[in-house]
């Protein structure tokens, strides 16, 4: 368990020993101190409070991940789930647990995690499947970052990889690497169907021709 108020972690030793399937092997009142003891012990389960001092919630499961690959993490918050659930899942925990709703729950989440599949509460699987809506709802462009925009319109207008680089002022190799980015998040497989796209969805407007244009070479 990881949480730097002792007052929570020990109302939740206490909820787990109701269990006597679940043991507890360490506590950690910090984000280096619970990678340190992660990797130290045979957990199945490290409970992760959201806003642990140290390295952020992100990071500290990177770590985890890292060191620990088939180790679960199961992040508990006092906010909201609609505001972090999606994240702390997209982060790479197993699961995630308001702390307002601990009870039995707990003890049936430590569970399912353990066994290797996620613990979503029927709030946050609601929360997902609106998030997931959204997304299908946006035009796949709008995902696409600054930069990887700035490349799909000076190509889809035509623009030499070496010009582009230019007047972005950035390497031709690293104007390379965007567009395969740009490919990969329309869904499309070649630069000829990433200008269709972007002609189709009005990034671009079709100056007569465009529309129509071959592929372009990787130096074009």
């Amino acid at each position: 368990m990881a949480d730097d108020h002792p007052v929570v972690l020990e109302g939740l030793n206490r909820l787990l020993s109701r269990h006597t399937d679940l043991q507890l092997v360490g506590e950690a009142m910090d984000g280096e101190e619970l990678v340190r003891l992660a990797t130290s012990t045979l957990a199945d389960v490290v409970l992760l409070d959201i806003s642990m001092p140290g390295p952020g919630f992100a990071e500290i499961i990177r770590r985890l991940r890292r060191e620990r690959p088939r180790l679960a993490v199961l992040v508990l918050s006092g906010q909201p789930e609609s505001q972090y659930a999606i994240r702390v899942l997209r982060a790479g925990a197993s699961g995630f647990l308001g702390k307002e709703s601990l009870s039995d729950e707990l003890a049936d989440a430590i569970r399912l995690t353990a066994s290797g599949k996620r613990y979503i509460s029927p709030t946050v699987a609601e929360t997902l499947a609106e998030a997931v809506s959204d997304e299908l709802a946006r035009p796949l462009h709008e995902s696409l970052s600054d930069r990887e925009f700035e490349v799909l319109k000076a190509t889809a207008l035509g623009t030499p990889v070496k010009q582009i680089a230019h007047e972005l002022g950035l390497s031709p190799k690293t104007v390379s690497t965007y567009r395969r980015r740009v490919l990969d998040k329309l869904h499309v497989s070649s630069q000829a169907e990433a200008i269709r796209y972007a002609v189709d969805h009005g990034v671009i407007v079709d100056a007569g021709g465009v529309h129509g244009k071959s592929e372009p070479g990787s130096d074009d």
